[in-house]
């Protein structure tokens, strides 16, 4: 018997975390009971927070077991670094298979992991816990992307047939963490931070409602990397000294952009394409997230900057450094696009209620570590074809261990 109320740990209290926890207001049956992050005042503000949103009361753990093996903690979301969620998903199914843990559900932000081998073990751990899992990916829930899917397949498709062509772009000024411009521990550069939004975006806006995603079939991956602007030397000091000395982009770059595009076979036999790009080199308003997706009689698209709503602030209105009107926000003044509420335009408040609603029901969600795994195998092919520049063809082979050229060891 699942409870009537889901009560969630938080492993990670960063950026992301921060996204996660403002989406939750919007979103009954979930209160968040827990948080664990090594940082003690991180996760000390995390809980103080959660608590003044009304989604407490939010008690800060002083480790991972104590948070996994708290009695008021039924589901994990795991929103910590890239590097650390495989050790993290470990000492989960060793708790619950112990059964020092009753926790019953688990959701990861993306990537689920860095390479295949990662994933697939990520995968393996939940199953063998009889942990319910799901895969934040959340701009397949953008408030966007979910109406624009819905009437495409409701009111053209069956005209018009299927569509053929999804085109998905994420761009910005950069990561705020240091860790994320660490090859090693990221698993790469804007192409594993970003692209993994685009490839499953496409994906889903290319499978039927009613179809699970693998029924996209891929064939083949074409990809290409470069580093545009944080390899300059202006910019590569501006990161040591912004992002430490770990940060290194003049000896270890990781990519800044990224263009890649996947052929897929779908169920009626016919070619698919997915479109992707991603730019850590992008200078505009903010984070801009462009979809289009083409058929033959038909077409969606959707620019996360285009809200509806502007302000403009004269060069006499000062004020510091911020993202109160969107996030990535590159200037203070001038005109300027506002997105009123970007926990629902990005996707963060209903991936959040369906993963909330899926684990009390006791069901899968749609976006599970299968998927996650699904877009590993994506991103490692199109490294892969950057690399050797080449297409890579499906099956893969040689890839399970395969790890991003800027991701090795120096």
């Amino acid at each position: 018997m699942h409870p009537r109320q889901l009560r969630i740990g938080f492993i990670g209290s960063g950026f992301i975390a921060r996204f996660h926890l403002r989406s939750l207001i919007g979103i009954r049956n979930a209160v968040v009971t827990g948080v664990y992050s090594p940082s003690v005042a991180r996760r000390q503000s995390f809980a103080v927070q959660a608590q003044e949103l009304g989604l407490g009361p939010c008690t800060p753990r002083e480790s991972l077991r104590a948070l996994v093996c708290a009695a008021d903690v039924d589901a994990l979301w795991i929103v910590a670094p890239n590097h650390e969620r495989i050790a993290i998903m470990k000492e989960i199914h060793r708790y619950v298979t112990s059964g020092e843990s009753h926790v019953f559900a688990v959701a990861c932000e993306k990537p689920l992991a860095r390479t295949i081998a990662e994933a697939r073990e990520m995968l393996r751990l939940s199953t063998a816990a009889g942990l319910n899992h799901g895969y934040l990916e959340n701009q397949v829930f953008s408030s966007g992307v979910q109406a624009g899917k819905e009437i495409i397949w409701r009111r053209a498709v069956p005209s018009g047939g299927r569509p053929y062509i999804a085109r998905a772009s994420e761009e910005h000024g950069g990561p705020h963490e240091p860790w994320f411009w660490q090859g090693e521990k990221q698993g790469g550069g804007a192409l594993s931070d970003m692209m993994c939004h685009s490839v499953e975006v496409g994906r889903y806006l290319l499978t039927a409602p009613n179809e699970p995603r693998a029924s996209l079939r891929p064939v083949s991956v074409t990809a290409t990397v470069a580093n545009l602007k944080w390899t300059r030397p202006r910019y590569a000091d501006w990161l040591r000294t912004n992002m430490g000395t770990q940060v290194d982009y003049r000896r270890r770059p990781s990519e800044d952009f990224a263009r890649g595009l996947v052929r897929f076979e779908d169920p009626e036999g016919q070619e698919v394409i997915v479109e992707a790009a991603a730019s850590w080199a992008y200078v505009g308003a903010g984070l801009r997230i462009q979809l289009e997706l083409l058929g033959p009689e038909y077409s969606m698209d959707f620019n996360t900057l285009q809200s509806g709503l502007n302000v403009f602030l004269s060069r006499n209105i000062e004020g510091g450094q911020g993202e109160d009107l969107v996030e990535k926000q590159n200037a203070e003044q001038g005109q300027m696009p506002v997105l009123p509420d970007e926990a629902t335009i990005y996707g963060y408040t209903l991936e959040n209620r369906h993963m909330v609603e899926s684990f009390l029901l006791g069901r899968p969600p749609i976006e599970t570590f299968e998927d996650g795994l699904g877009v590993v195998e994506l991103l490692m092919a199109m490294y892969r074809s950057a690399e050797i520049g080449a297409v890579v063809h499906f099956p893969l082979e040689g890839l399970e261990d395969y790890v991003p050229l800027v991701a090795r060891p120096a």
